[in-house]
């Protein structure tokens, strides 16, 4: 018998070892080109071993491989006795040094993913949509959903919405460009997609090693600038250009509730965007609705969206203009509503912005407080995670209350449409609460 070349007999080693016993090392010791280790310091592996994914440069003691791995390259993650304890992807620029893919347990229970990102992100994926048929989407009522929610989804850096049959990959990680062709060649497999608009956060991924240069070249987009969805029986307009991915999906069902107790009610939405809050209040009987937002192409799309589901334009109307400015000048001309609802941009963007964001909540709130009649109700919104994991947004709201001469009650705390997923292990995740308050 002739002798195998060195590669296939590695393979069939390998392959040879059964699941149960095909550890990390022995995986990545048949792995044709190497693959390097980075070893933690004493007492930082257990948040690690509990299921943050993020592994920060801090935590990092050594890398132990000839040639230093480079950026989007697999590599083990092992304790300070170098026994691993999973498997990431590595980047040198990062202050997150790996993103973790896999654990030993899940690695060595699953070998057909370990050390292998083109099978994990498949894998991945077709969970994904497998959890959103579950839960029903998408339906001939809702087209408009959260496909991958980052680190919810086990693939932390990368977002993906569905808008029909339109994709739209938000990409915040150097290894989601790196693989890109691959997430693009498995939203491909679903059959309902028909185009891929690619959306790199270029200030994120410049921070994670990512020329700009390469990004422009890379995504330029034959996808069309609009796309009609439906959401709870609501059709509308959406911008492929406008912020976030170009709808806000997270807010479905907060978005239906307002819809549940509007009836016969005088709403205000403020920082509106394409109108979702608005028009289900029309549609849950409001009998006048007011929305504010200071971006003229979010007014353009709100005030189609009346028209695309026959709405009276007399129950509705939009307004461009700030928000605060707004509601200082309803004050003054003595105006309340029954309903008020605000939902404003991301105000802390990161912790170092905490106490700044906190008080401009505070002032907004205390506003929107004052507008709201004596026993009517205020949802308002925080898309900021630093102030989601704090904690501290009951009590910003209840400075809000003193400032404003207002008492609160809390009847209502919801987080993000159920196809939002949040892993619990890595808190950062959880970023959007709504709280609904009885104010008097």
């Amino acid at each position: 018998m002739k002798q195998l070349p060195t590669l296939l007999m590695k393979s069939l080693s390998v392959c040879s070892l059964p699941a149960s016993t095909a550890t990390l090392q022995q995986i990545a010791l048949h792995q044709p080109k190497g693959v390097a280790k980075v070893v933690l310091k004493k007492g930082k592996t257990q948040i690690f071993k509990d299921g943050n994914p993020m592994v920060y440069s801090g935590a990092v003691d050594r890398i132990i491989g000839r040639p230093p791995p480079k950026t989007g390259d697999v590599v083990l993650v092992a304790d300070g006795t170098e026994k691993p304890i999973g498997w990431g992807l590595y980047n040198s620029v990062s202050m997150f040094c790996v993103r973790l893919m896999q654990l030993q347990d899940e690695a060595t229970s699953d070998s057909n993913c370990a050390l292998n990102m083109e099978k994990l992100i498949e894998t991945r994926i077709d969970a994904a949509v497998e959890v959103r048929r579950r839960l029903g989407l998408p339906s001939v009522h809702t087209n408009a959903y959260r496909l991958i929610n980052s680190e919810g989804d086990r693939l932390s850096g990368l977002i993906i919405d569905v808008f029909g049959d339109v994709a739209v990959v938000a990409s915040s990680a150097a290894w989601v460009e790196k693989y890109k062709s691959e997430i693009e060649a498995c939203l491909r497999k679903i059959n309902y997609i028909n185009h891929i608009n690619w959306r790199p956060s270029v200030d994120i991924l410049k921070e994670d090693g990512v020329n700009e240069s390469d990004l422009k070249e890379m995504h330029s987009s034959t996808c069309p600038e609009r796309t009609k969805i439906v959401e709870n029986g609501i059709v509308y307009t959406i911008s492929l250009k406008g912020q976030k991915t170009g709808f806000y999906a997270d807010q479905r069902e907060n978005r239906q509730f307002i819809s549940r107790i509007s009836d016969g009610l005088k709403v205000l939405d403020l920082c509106c965007y394409s109108g979702g809050f608005a028009l289900n209040a029309v549609r849950g009987g409001a009998l006048n609705v007011t929305g504010i937002d200071t971006s003229l192409l979010a007014l353009e799309l709100a005030k189609e969206n009346v028209l695309l589901n026959s709405i009276d334009p007399e129950r509705i109307s939009f307004l461009k203009e700030d928000a605060t400015e707004f509601m200082k000048g309803a004050l003054l001309r003595n105006e309340s509503w029954d309903i008020v609802i605000i939902d404003p941009p991301k105000l802390a963007p990161t912790k170092k912005a905490l106490h700044n964001a906190s008080g401009m909540y505070r002032n907004l709130n205390s506003l929107a407080m004052q507008l709201t009649k004596r026993g009517g109700l205020l949802m308002t919104c925080s898309c900021s995670g630093a102030v989601t994991q704090s904690g501290i947004f009951l009590r910003i709201l209840q400075g809000a209350a003193s400032m404003a001469g207002r008492r609160i009650t809390v009847l209502r705390q919801s987080g993000a449409a159920c196809d939002h997923p949040i892993d619990p292990s890595y808190p950062e995740g959880a970023y959007l609460t709504n709280i609904l308050l009885r104010v008097s």
